[in-house]
Protein backbone atom coordinates (compact mmCIF):
# COMPACT_ATOMS: atom_id res chain seq x y z
CA UNK A 1 0.00 0.00 0.00
CA UNK A 2 1.42 3.48 -1.21
CA UNK A 3 2.21 5.98 1.65
CA UNK A 4 -0.48 8.92 1.74
CA UNK A 5 0.43 12.09 0.12
CA UNK A 6 1.41 15.13 2.08
CA UNK A 7 -1.80 16.73 0.70
CA UNK A 8 -3.70 13.86 3.00
CA UNK A 9 -2.36 15.77 5.97
CA UNK A 10 -3.26 19.55 4.87
CA UNK A 11 -6.53 19.53 7.32
CA UNK A 12 -3.88 19.46 10.18
CA UNK A 13 -2.49 22.76 9.27
CA UNK A 14 -5.36 24.79 10.19
CA UNK A 15 -5.38 23.42 13.83
CA UNK A 16 -4.26 25.43 16.70
CA UNK A 17 -3.07 21.95 18.52
CA UNK A 18 0.27 20.90 17.40
CA UNK A 19 -0.08 17.36 15.57
CA UNK A 20 2.81 15.13 14.41
CA UNK A 21 1.70 12.20 12.44
CA UNK A 22 4.27 8.68 12.38
CA UNK A 23 4.02 5.67 9.86
CA UNK A 24 4.63 2.39 11.02
CA UNK A 25 8.07 2.33 11.63
CA UNK A 26 8.17 5.51 13.67
CA UNK A 27 9.44 8.09 11.10
CA UNK A 28 8.06 11.21 11.16
CA UNK A 29 5.98 11.82 8.09
CA UNK A 30 3.83 14.93 9.06
CA UNK A 31 4.43 18.41 11.43
CA UNK A 32 1.67 20.79 11.34
CA UNK A 33 2.43 24.54 11.39
CA UNK A 34 1.29 24.55 15.06
CA UNK A 35 3.62 21.59 16.48
CA UNK A 36 6.88 23.54 14.64
CA UNK A 37 6.21 26.35 16.48
CA UNK A 38 5.64 24.78 19.84
CA UNK A 39 8.90 22.57 18.67
CA UNK A 40 11.07 24.84 17.06
CA UNK A 41 12.14 23.42 14.68
CA UNK A 42 11.07 22.88 10.96
CA UNK A 43 8.61 19.81 9.58
CA UNK A 44 10.54 20.10 6.40
CA UNK A 45 13.70 19.15 8.40
CA UNK A 46 12.11 16.37 10.36
CA UNK A 47 10.31 14.40 7.56
CA UNK A 48 11.23 11.26 7.27
CA UNK A 49 12.83 11.21 10.62
CA UNK A 50 12.92 8.39 12.87
CA UNK A 51 11.20 9.34 16.24
CA UNK A 52 14.40 7.56 18.09
CA UNK A 53 16.76 10.09 16.38
CA UNK A 54 14.51 13.27 16.32
CA UNK A 55 13.51 12.81 20.00
CA UNK A 56 16.45 10.63 21.82
CA UNK A 57 16.35 13.03 24.76
CA UNK A 58 12.83 13.23 24.95
CA UNK A 59 12.72 9.03 26.73
CA UNK A 60 9.16 9.96 28.36
CA UNK A 61 7.65 10.81 24.41
CA UNK A 62 9.13 7.48 23.18
CA UNK A 63 7.73 5.65 25.77
CA UNK A 64 4.32 6.74 25.41
CA UNK A 65 4.49 5.62 21.71
CA UNK A 66 5.89 2.41 22.50
CA UNK A 67 3.23 1.65 24.60
CA UNK A 68 0.30 3.30 21.85
CA UNK A 69 2.55 0.61 19.91
CA UNK A 70 1.81 -2.36 22.39
CA UNK A 71 -1.58 -1.67 23.48
CA UNK A 72 -3.36 0.07 20.31
CA UNK A 73 -4.87 2.72 22.84
CA UNK A 74 -4.50 6.76 23.41
CA UNK A 75 -1.97 6.88 25.95
CA UNK A 76 -2.67 10.69 27.97
CA UNK A 77 0.49 12.70 29.19
CA UNK A 78 -0.26 16.00 30.92
CA UNK A 79 3.40 16.80 31.27
CA UNK A 80 6.68 15.96 30.40
CA UNK A 81 10.01 17.34 28.55
CA UNK A 82 10.12 17.38 25.13
CA UNK A 83 13.56 17.93 23.59
CA UNK A 84 14.36 18.41 19.61
CA UNK A 85 18.11 17.15 18.35
CA UNK A 86 20.06 19.61 19.87
CA UNK A 87 17.14 22.11 21.26
CA UNK A 88 16.72 22.54 25.24
CA UNK A 89 13.73 20.66 26.33
CA UNK A 90 10.13 22.27 26.65
CA UNK A 91 7.25 21.31 28.68
CA UNK A 92 4.54 20.00 27.17
CA UNK A 93 1.06 18.08 26.99
CA UNK A 94 0.23 14.93 24.55
CA UNK A 95 -1.83 13.12 23.78
CA UNK A 96 -0.66 9.61 21.54
CA UNK A 97 -2.99 7.86 19.47
CA UNK A 98 -2.97 4.96 17.13
CA UNK A 99 -4.12 5.75 13.54
CA UNK A 100 -5.18 3.23 10.73
CA UNK A 101 -4.22 5.46 7.98
CA UNK A 102 -1.13 5.03 7.33
CA UNK A 103 -0.66 1.39 8.14
CA UNK A 104 0.12 1.42 12.25
CA UNK A 105 0.30 5.08 12.12
CA UNK A 106 0.59 7.28 14.87
CA UNK A 107 -0.67 10.77 16.04
CA UNK A 108 0.57 12.75 18.65
CA UNK A 109 -0.80 15.66 19.87
CA UNK A 110 1.04 18.52 21.37
CA UNK A 111 0.03 21.47 23.46
CA UNK A 112 1.50 23.73 25.49
CA UNK A 113 1.50 23.49 29.42
CA UNK A 114 0.55 26.87 31.52
CA UNK A 115 2.83 26.34 34.97
CA UNK A 116 0.64 28.88 36.28
CA UNK A 117 -2.60 27.96 35.46
CA UNK A 118 -1.48 24.24 36.71
CA UNK A 119 -0.31 25.30 39.65
CA UNK A 120 -3.27 27.63 40.32
CA UNK A 121 -5.32 24.22 39.87
CA UNK A 122 -3.18 22.31 41.90
CA UNK A 123 -3.65 24.94 44.75
CA UNK A 124 -7.42 24.79 44.46
CA UNK A 125 -7.34 21.27 44.47
CA UNK A 126 -5.81 21.81 47.96
CA UNK A 127 -7.98 24.14 49.45
CA UNK A 128 -11.03 22.19 48.77
CA UNK A 129 -9.56 18.74 50.21
CA UNK A 130 -8.80 20.71 53.43
CA UNK A 131 -12.76 22.24 52.96
CA UNK A 132 -14.03 18.62 52.45
CA UNK A 133 -11.71 17.00 55.65
CA UNK A 134 -12.72 19.22 58.22
CA UNK A 135 -16.24 19.34 56.74
CA UNK A 136 -16.22 14.99 57.77
CA UNK A 137 -14.38 15.38 61.28
CA UNK A 138 -17.37 17.99 62.24
CA UNK A 139 -19.99 15.74 60.61
CA UNK A 140 -18.79 12.70 62.22
CA UNK A 141 -17.99 14.10 65.57
CA UNK A 142 -21.30 15.54 65.48
CA UNK A 143 -22.92 12.35 64.74
CA UNK A 144 -21.44 9.89 66.92
CA UNK A 145 -22.57 11.54 69.92
CA UNK A 146 -26.30 11.27 69.43
CA UNK A 147 -25.71 7.61 67.30
CA UNK A 148 -24.70 5.98 70.41
CA UNK A 149 -27.67 7.46 72.17
CA UNK A 150 -29.82 6.25 69.62
CA UNK A 151 -28.15 2.77 70.26
CA UNK A 152 -27.95 2.62 73.64
CA UNK A 153 -31.77 3.61 74.04
CA UNK A 154 -33.09 0.79 71.67
CA UNK A 155 -31.01 -1.99 73.76
CA UNK A 156 -32.95 -0.52 76.90
CA UNK A 157 -36.30 -1.13 74.98
CA UNK A 158 -35.43 -4.22 73.68
CA UNK A 159 -35.02 -5.43 77.50
CA UNK A 160 -38.51 -3.94 78.45
CA UNK A 161 -40.33 -5.09 75.37
CA UNK A 162 -43.01 -7.96 76.33
CA UNK A 163 -43.06 -9.84 72.90
CA UNK A 164 -39.92 -11.26 71.53
CA UNK A 165 -41.83 -10.52 67.99
CA UNK A 166 -41.35 -6.99 69.03
CA UNK A 167 -37.56 -7.24 68.96
CA UNK A 168 -37.21 -7.06 65.16
CA UNK A 169 -37.62 -3.40 65.40
CA UNK A 170 -35.26 -2.88 67.85
CA UNK A 171 -32.55 -5.19 66.51
CA UNK A 172 -33.03 -3.07 62.77
CA UNK A 173 -32.75 0.26 64.83
CA UNK A 174 -29.20 -1.10 66.35
CA UNK A 175 -27.95 -2.74 63.25
CA UNK A 176 -28.11 0.56 61.26
CA UNK A 177 -26.70 2.12 63.96
CA UNK A 178 -24.09 0.29 63.97
CA UNK A 179 -23.36 0.43 60.22
CA UNK A 180 -23.31 4.08 60.68
CA UNK A 181 -21.33 4.19 63.55
CA UNK A 182 -18.70 2.40 61.18
CA UNK A 183 -19.48 5.08 58.05
CA UNK A 184 -18.41 7.66 61.07
CA UNK A 185 -15.29 6.03 62.00
CA UNK A 186 -14.64 5.55 58.21
CA UNK A 187 -15.10 9.26 57.67
CA UNK A 188 -12.41 9.66 60.24
CA UNK A 189 -9.64 7.20 60.00
CA UNK A 190 -7.34 8.86 56.95
CA UNK A 191 -6.85 12.15 59.64
CA UNK A 192 -4.21 10.44 61.87
CA UNK A 193 -0.82 11.26 60.82
CA UNK A 194 1.29 9.17 58.56
CA UNK A 195 4.25 7.12 59.71
CA UNK A 196 7.22 7.67 57.38
CA UNK A 197 9.59 5.00 56.44
CA UNK A 198 11.45 3.61 53.63
CA UNK A 199 8.64 2.19 51.00
CA UNK A 200 9.30 -0.30 48.33
CA UNK A 201 6.45 0.53 46.14
CA UNK A 202 6.08 -2.75 44.48
CA UNK A 203 5.42 -4.24 47.46
CA UNK A 204 2.52 -1.94 48.33
CA UNK A 205 0.93 -3.29 45.19
CA UNK A 206 1.90 -6.48 45.37
CA UNK A 207 -0.07 -6.33 48.75
CA UNK A 208 -3.36 -5.00 47.15
CA UNK A 209 -3.12 -7.54 44.36
CA UNK A 210 -3.19 -10.16 47.03
CA UNK A 211 -6.51 -8.66 48.53
CA UNK A 212 -7.91 -8.16 45.18
CA UNK A 213 -7.53 -11.27 43.86
CA UNK A 214 -8.72 -12.64 47.01
CA UNK A 215 -11.81 -10.61 47.28
CA UNK A 216 -12.05 -11.32 43.55
CA UNK A 217 -10.71 -14.09 41.94
CA UNK A 218 -11.94 -13.94 38.20
CA UNK A 219 -10.37 -10.66 37.60
CA UNK A 220 -7.62 -10.48 35.47
CA UNK A 221 -4.46 -8.17 37.23
CA UNK A 222 -1.84 -7.46 34.80
CA UNK A 223 1.75 -5.81 36.33
CA UNK A 224 3.85 -3.12 34.71
CA UNK A 225 6.18 -2.24 36.82
CA UNK A 226 9.63 -0.15 36.28
CA UNK A 227 11.75 -2.70 38.55
CA UNK A 228 14.59 0.28 38.99
CA UNK A 229 12.60 2.62 40.62
CA UNK A 230 14.29 3.51 44.11
CA UNK A 231 12.61 3.06 47.59
CA UNK A 232 10.50 6.63 48.66
CA UNK A 233 10.02 7.79 52.37
CA UNK A 234 6.14 7.13 53.04
CA UNK A 235 3.18 5.78 55.06
CA UNK A 236 3.21 2.05 53.48
CA UNK A 237 -0.12 0.98 55.27
CA UNK A 238 -1.84 4.48 53.57
CA UNK A 239 -0.55 3.88 50.54
CA UNK A 240 -2.18 0.61 50.33
CA UNK A 241 -5.49 1.46 51.81
CA UNK A 242 -5.66 4.14 49.04
CA UNK A 243 -4.28 2.12 46.50
CA UNK A 244 -6.77 -0.83 47.62
CA UNK A 245 -9.52 1.73 47.52
CA UNK A 246 -8.92 2.63 43.77
CA UNK A 247 -8.69 -0.60 42.67
CA UNK A 248 -11.59 -1.86 44.77
CA UNK A 249 -13.74 0.42 42.54
CA UNK A 250 -12.35 -0.66 39.11
CA UNK A 251 -13.07 -3.93 39.77
CA UNK A 252 -16.73 -2.55 41.08
CA UNK A 253 -16.67 -0.63 37.99
CA UNK A 254 -15.93 -3.17 35.54
CA UNK A 255 -18.43 -5.72 37.23
CA UNK A 256 -21.33 -3.11 37.55
CA UNK A 257 -22.45 -4.57 40.39
CA UNK A 258 -22.97 -2.31 42.66
CA UNK A 259 -21.49 -3.81 45.65
CA UNK A 260 -18.59 -2.93 47.78
CA UNK A 261 -17.07 0.53 48.87
CA UNK A 262 -15.90 4.15 48.21
CA UNK A 263 -17.10 6.35 45.16
CA UNK A 264 -17.36 3.09 42.75
CA UNK A 265 -16.99 4.84 38.88
CA UNK A 266 -19.09 2.06 36.89
CA UNK A 267 -22.74 2.59 35.65
CA UNK A 268 -23.78 -0.55 37.19
CA UNK A 269 -25.89 -1.52 34.89
CA UNK A 270 -25.29 -4.80 33.65
CA UNK A 271 -24.12 -4.10 30.28
CA UNK A 272 -22.05 -6.85 28.45
CA UNK A 273 -18.37 -4.99 27.44
CA UNK A 274 -14.54 -6.59 27.26
CA UNK A 275 -13.50 -9.16 29.62
CA UNK A 276 -12.45 -7.12 32.76
CA UNK A 277 -8.81 -6.18 33.52
CA UNK A 278 -6.78 -3.93 35.51
CA UNK A 279 -3.18 -2.70 35.12
CA UNK A 280 -1.16 -1.71 37.98
CA UNK A 281 1.51 0.29 36.14
CA UNK A 282 4.93 2.47 37.75
CA UNK A 283 6.76 4.89 35.75
CA UNK A 284 9.47 7.78 36.81
CA UNK A 285 7.29 11.46 36.06
CA UNK A 286 9.78 13.91 35.86
CA UNK A 287 9.47 17.90 36.48
CA UNK A 288 6.40 17.23 38.66
CA UNK A 289 4.85 19.39 41.15
CA UNK A 290 3.24 18.13 44.47
CA UNK A 291 1.77 20.87 46.73
CA UNK A 292 3.25 23.80 45.25
CA UNK A 293 6.59 22.30 45.58
CA UNK A 294 8.72 21.30 42.24
CA UNK A 295 10.63 18.04 42.25
CA UNK A 296 13.10 17.07 39.59
CA UNK A 297 11.90 13.47 40.24
CA UNK A 298 8.63 11.80 41.14
CA UNK A 299 7.03 8.49 40.97
CA UNK A 300 4.07 7.98 39.11
CA UNK A 301 1.49 5.14 40.02
CA UNK A 302 -0.97 4.23 37.60
CA UNK A 303 -4.30 1.65 37.99
CA UNK A 304 -5.58 1.47 34.19
CA UNK A 305 -9.22 -0.30 34.19
CA UNK A 306 -11.33 -1.24 30.85
CA UNK A 307 -14.62 -0.87 32.44
CA UNK A 308 -17.53 1.64 31.18
CA UNK A 309 -16.00 4.88 32.58
CA UNK A 310 -16.80 7.59 35.63
CA UNK A 311 -20.46 8.68 34.21
CA UNK A 312 -20.15 12.36 32.61
CA UNK A 313 -22.34 13.84 35.46
CA UNK A 314 -19.97 13.18 37.87
CA UNK A 315 -16.77 12.94 36.65
CA UNK A 316 -15.88 16.89 37.95
CA UNK A 317 -16.53 15.37 41.87
CA UNK A 318 -15.31 11.89 42.21
CA UNK A 319 -13.18 12.86 44.72
CA UNK A 320 -15.71 14.52 46.79
CA UNK A 321 -16.81 12.85 50.00
CA UNK A 322 -20.42 11.38 49.68
CA UNK A 323 -20.72 11.57 45.61
CA UNK A 324 -21.03 8.27 44.10
CA UNK A 325 -21.93 6.79 40.68
CA UNK A 326 -23.25 3.53 42.05
CA UNK A 327 -26.10 2.61 43.91
CA UNK A 328 -25.49 1.63 47.48
CA UNK A 329 -21.83 3.22 47.29
CA UNK A 330 -20.42 5.08 50.32
CA UNK A 331 -19.08 7.42 48.05
CA UNK A 332 -16.18 7.63 50.58
CA UNK A 333 -13.30 4.98 48.60
CA UNK A 334 -12.04 7.92 46.35
CA UNK A 335 -11.99 11.02 49.22
CA UNK A 336 -10.20 9.01 51.27
CA UNK A 337 -7.99 7.44 48.76
CA UNK A 338 -7.00 11.40 47.83
CA UNK A 339 -6.38 12.55 51.47
CA UNK A 340 -4.63 9.07 52.04
CA UNK A 341 -2.14 10.46 49.04
CA UNK A 342 -1.98 14.25 49.86
CA UNK A 343 -1.10 12.93 53.46
CA UNK A 344 2.30 11.56 51.47
CA UNK A 345 2.87 14.62 49.57
CA UNK A 346 1.43 13.05 46.49
CA UNK A 347 -1.72 13.79 43.84
CA UNK A 348 -4.51 11.66 42.77
CA UNK A 349 -5.92 12.45 38.96
CA UNK A 350 -7.86 10.45 37.13
CA UNK A 351 -8.34 10.48 33.27
CA UNK A 352 -11.76 8.34 31.69
CA UNK A 353 -13.47 7.80 28.98
CA UNK A 354 -15.55 4.43 28.35
CA UNK A 355 -12.85 1.28 28.11
CA UNK A 356 -10.44 3.16 29.74
CA UNK A 357 -10.24 4.79 33.06
CA UNK A 358 -7.07 5.95 34.55
CA UNK A 359 -6.13 6.86 38.52
CA UNK A 360 -2.58 8.31 38.90
CA UNK A 361 -0.87 8.36 41.75
CA UNK A 362 2.28 11.02 41.58
CA UNK A 363 4.52 10.79 45.11
CA UNK A 364 8.10 12.90 45.09
CA UNK A 365 11.00 10.53 44.52
CA UNK A 366 13.93 13.71 45.07
CA UNK A 367 13.96 16.96 46.53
Amino acid sequence: MMPPSPDAYAGLDCLSTGVMVLDGDDCIVHLNPAAETLLGVSGALLAGQHTGEAFERSPELLAAIRTVRDTQETVIEHELDVAVGAHPPIRLGCNVSPLEAPPRGVVVELRAVDPHLRIARLEQARLQQEANRELLRNLAHEIKNPLGGIRGAAQLLEHELPRESLREYTQVIIKESDRLQSLMERLLTPHRMPHFGAVNIHEVLERVRSLILAETPSVKLRRDYDISLPEIRADAEQLIQATLNIARNAVQAMHGNGHGHGNGHGHGNGHAHAPGEIVFRTRVARQITLESRRYRLGLRIEIIDNGPGIPEDIREQIFYPLVSGREGGSGLGLAVAQTLVAQNHGTLECESRPGHTVFAIFLPLSG
